[in-house]
């Protein structure tokens, strides 16, 4: 039998980190089945995706507000399809305000469960631990700091780092990124990195 896994990711940059996941796994599983919602880069790599990943892109009190009732159907609805077609694996990848509630869900089905990302919990709200530790089984981290606040918290982690650091060299040319730029050597360089919410571009 095939490994069924459920993924979501709620937007562009979790649309990369679940490329990179479903590209490894398929490594070890050639016959994976992938399923949830996905971004190009995952559809890329063979998964289906159910709803369109740019419906759970929002930030901003308001947004969120403005597409709440939409954003609850859709965790409402894949809840139940899940329940009828249980996965071997769900994966949450970041956006914890929609995956980590639809972790929970899953988990009383008795499907097993890993969120992708931490939130911030080491910084600030870091009673919400207790609660992912009733919902998710296994915490994957960007940052080894990370996984050692959750192994204090006895939550099982496993520090995976990020997939786009195997992308560049850890001492970049940056005389070559000059001239490929046009910019003087003499020159102040300030990189403007927005993110990946199309919302903050326009904000």
């Amino acid at each position: 039998m095939p490994l069924k896994l459920a993924i979501v990711a709620g937007e562009a940059s979790g649309d990369i980190l679940g490329a990179g996941l479903i590209k490894a796994l398929k490594a070890h599983y050639p016959d994976l089945i992938v399923e949830g919602i996905a971004g190009d880069l995952m559809q890329a790599e063979g998964a289906r995706s159910l709803f369109p990943l740019e419906r759970l892109s929002v930030m901003g009190l308001t947004e969120v507000l403005g597409r709440l009732p939409e954003l609850l159907s859709i965790r409402k609805q894949l809840i139940q399809h899940w329940a009828e077609n249980p996965p071997d694996l769900f994966v949450g990848i970041d956006a914890p305000d929609f995956t980590l509630r639809l972790e929970r869900k899953l988990h009383d089905l008795g499907i097993t469960t890993v969120h992708y990302v931490s939130p911030s919990v080491w910084a600030w709200r870091r009673k919400r631990v207790h609660s992912i530790k009733q919902g998710t089984d296994l915490m994957l981290t960007l940052l080894p700091f990370e996984a050692d606040f959750y192994r204090e918290h006895q939550q099982r982690v496993a520090f995976v780092g990020h997939p786009l650091a195997d992308q560049f060299p850890m001492q970049p040319n940056t005389e070559d990124y000059r001239h490929k730029f046009a910019v003087q050597p003499d020159q102040r360089v300030v990189a403007l990195l927005p993110g990946s919410r199309g919302g903050e571009f326009h904000n």
